[in-house]
């Protein structure tokens, strides 16, 4: 199985050789290459593989998408503990920093979670089709009802959503939009917050 491999190369050159060259893609993950004055060229973030089709996404190739393509939300704790075909759900644990100043969870870190939960069935689906297809939020909502603290999972269940929205996308030339919906609740079982993110997909031109 292929996995997300980050690699650090050292290859000689020349003192005078001394510049920057990049950011570079390399099958779509960006890396920078130096020359410097220690006669080496460092490359980093070489990233050895994309993420395989649905069927082989784990949690764990998933985070470590999260944590090249979206660190902020890495940083505040954002992971996803659970994927399927119809169903994600995204954790997160209040504290210092991703707090608010009245000692709860800041509004912009509990959107990042509950746009994890969607985006990533909808992401899945698209490494799925083996297609061009891009893929883009176009509006949102939002309603709290309760101060975040402690653990807090937000979980989507719009899966067959998406798989609709694919099975148009890929049949016609224009976009197409859905709305997805994540509620986030508490260790109790109460309702946190409660998200609605419309997404588009359309079908890349060659």
């Amino acid at each position: 199985m292929q996995s997300i491999v980050l690699k650090i190369l050292f290859l000689r050159s020349r003192e005078s050789d001394l510049r920057l060259l990049g950011p570079v893609n390399y099958r779509g993950f960006p890396y920078f290459h130096f020359n410097g004055s220690w006669r080496t060229k460092l490359i980093i973030w070489y990233i050895d593989a994309k993420l395989p089709p649905m069927s082989a996404v784990s949690i764990k190739k998933l985070n470590s998408f999260l944590f090249l393509k979206v660190p902020a939300a890495w940083l505040c704790g954002v992971r996803i503990k659970e994927i399927g075909n119809n169903r994600c759900v995204v954790g997160v644990r209040h504290r210092w920093i991703n707090q608010n100043p009245f000692n709860s969870m800041y509004f912009a870190v509990q959107a990042m979670a509950a746009e994890l939960s969607t985006g990533a069935l909808v992401m899945t689906s698209v490494q799925e089709s083996g297609q061009r297809i891009s893929m883009l939020v176009k509006s949102n909502e939002a309603v709290f009802t309760k101060k975040a603290r402690g653990r807090i999972r937000f979980e989507c269940k719009d899966g067959q959503k998406v798989a609709q929205g694919m099975k148009a996308a890929l049949a016609s030339d224009q976009g197409q939009t859905f709305w997805m919906e994540s509620v986030g609740t508490d260790q109790s079982g109460e309702e946190v917050s409660r998200f609605r993110f419309e997404w588009s997909l359309k079908k890349r031109s060659n």
